[in-house]
């Protein structure tokens, strides 16, 4: 008889849940770090993008303090855990709540914090002030347990990112949460283990200065796993979902397999439920439709290009000096998941690391995030890529035409608010965009013997060789057959096609076109 397969824990971040025999939910084991953790060290951050699977590991961090044993049958920890010792532990949960007025923060800190009162059967003389209520629970649950207390914190900085778009309210919110977490700061003798986790390191809540010895996990290799799946989950835990599609595991890395922290390369977990729940069907199921907006309105602030963020290098203290009132992009791209790790790199006695776009999902939502940018209409959007889908992979003849309707549906507001509207860079990323999110191959800046060619398509029966210029009498064309770039291609049995596009900054669109088939 066919075995039953284990059910999917979609959307479970309650690990009592998830180990619960009679519900047969699979689980991916992470207790050696949350073991290893325990022993080493007392405060611990880790950033890791939404999604990723820190609300489960929180959890499983509660139950392993409070003692409760059962749950852990089976797993690394089972055996090596002292589990006669139980901690009272505070969840502060920051996942939920309305974060748009400083009422609405305060209201979701006193629900916290109330909550973990009545959990802990402690009553609080000064129930309105948060910073004396969560001094009290601290001391309190201290005393009443004669045990050290736990502190685990779930999306830190969720109230400030809620309203990175509105400064003011933003810097309500970090203000109100600098004083929460001070409490943290003064009660270092009633605590036993503290463990935060956020999607962004924010430099002036002063936090990470103020608590002795933090440690910020979120680089360190022996941590890399503690969220995520790995390849090698993916081919034991959930074999028996992935072999009854027939699944194709290579493919199914290119699509969501990628992102780096120094250890395996890993999965979304949220990706790769909902890929088995949906039939292993390949589509995007990453995307966010509450985060683009706050993006968008940073892509307009920014004068990056989509090619440039593919290998673009950032130091260290960038990614780590995050603040409300100088936001940089690469830094949010990062730490919203559009963007990974690629290598680390140690120059000039500073750290650097190397980014990347994880896989051709998160490179599909990036795509779509710079085409609605660019374009307001979501039907002239679809409209546009059908056309230049048809035409790159038939008619080159007719892709002038259809990439000047492309510029022209390009409301003249979004040209008037970019920085970048009179560079040769913003027009090659808008037809990077239109193009790569079609899921064709791009190679953008291209290195050959000679020179760097802007863009490269390449599809399975030609390669499209594209140069930009913006304002400029030289001829396009004329750099590529100069230069020479299509020898690079010849030995592919390819059809080889070059293209010349030269740009008006003043017009907005095309002013000439020429091609060539090599």
């Amino acid at each position: 008889m066919k075995q039953k397969l284990k059910k999917l824990p979609l959307g479970i971040t309650t690990f009592s849940d998830i180990r619960d025999k009679a519900q047969n939910y699979l689980y991916v084991d992470k207790t050696a770090i949350a073991y290893d953790l325990i022993e080493n060290a007392k405060y611990y951050f880790l950033c890791r993008p939404r999604r990723f699977g820190k609300s489960l590991f929180l959890d499983t961090l509660s139950e392993i303090f409070l003692g409760n044993k059962e749950l852990f049958e089976g797993l690394h920890i089972y055996d090596k855990y002292n589990w006669e010792q139980k901690y009272p532990v505070i969840r502060i949960d920051f996942n939920t709540g309305d974060y748009k007025t400083d009422k609405g923060i305060k209201e979701r800190m006193f629900d916290i914090l109330l909550d973990n009162a009545d959990r802990l059967d402690i009553v609080c003389k000064k129930p309105q002030n948060i910073t004396s209520c969560f001094n009290e629970i601290i001391k309190k649950a201290y005393q009443k347990h004669n045990q050290k207390v736990v502190i685990l914190i779930d999306e830190y900085d969720k109230p400030i990112l809620d309203n990175i778009n509105d400064i003011e309210t933003a810097q309500i919110a970090r203000d109100l949460l600098r004083v929460f977490y001070t409490v943290i700061k003064g009660a270092d003798r009633y605590l036993k283990f503290v463990f935060m986790t956020g999607v962004s390191k924010f430099s002036k809540l002063n936090l990470f200065s103020g608590l002795n010895n933090i440690q910020d996990i979120t680089t360190m290799q022996k941590y890399a796993n503690i969220c995520g799946y790995t390849h090698n989950d993916i081919k034991t835990i959930f074999a028996g979902h992935l072999k009854e599609k027939n699944v194709d595991l290579e493919k199914l890395k290119l699509w969501y397999n990628g992102y780096n922290y120094f250890g395996d390369p890993l999965y979304n977990p949220y990706d790769i439920l909902l890929f088995i729940s949906n039939g292993c069907e390949y589509q995007n199921y990453w995307w966010e439709t509450g985060g683009p907006k706050f993006l968008i309105d940073m892509l307009k602030k920014n004068d990056y290009n989509i090619p440039q963020l593919q290998n673009i290098v950032v130091s260290k203290e960038t990614l780590n000096t995050f603040d409300i009132e100088k936001i940089d992009l690469i830094a949010l791209l990062w730490q919203t998941g559009y963007l990974t790790f690629d290598k680390k790199i140690q120059k000039l006695n500073k750290i650097f690391y190397q980014m990347k776009i994880p896989n051709k999902e998160v490179q599909g939502s990036l795509n779509e995030l710079f085409v609605k940018y660019f374009t307001d209409s979501t039907h002239k959007i679809t409209d546009n890529q059908i056309k230049i889908y048809d035409t790159l992979q038939e008619n080159i003849e007719d892709l002038e035409q259809v990439l000047k309707s492309l510029f022209a549906s390009i409301p003249y507001n979004n040209y008037t608010k970019n920085v970048m509207a009179n560079y040769e860079g913003y027009y090659s990323s808008v037809i990077f965009a239109y193009f790569a999110s079609l899921g064709f191959e791009i190679i953008a800046e291209d290195a050959t013997n000679t020179g760097r060619i802007d863009l490269t398509i390449k599809l399975p029966n030609r390669i499209i060789i594209l140069e930009f210029k913006v304002d400029i009498k030289e001829t396009a064309l004329q750099q590529i057959k100069e230069k020479k770039y299509y020898k690079k291609y010849q030995n592919e049995n390819k059809d080889i096609y070059i293209i010349g596009v030269c740009f008006d900054s003043k017009q907005k669109n095309i002013t000439e076109f020429e091609w060539e088939k090599v």
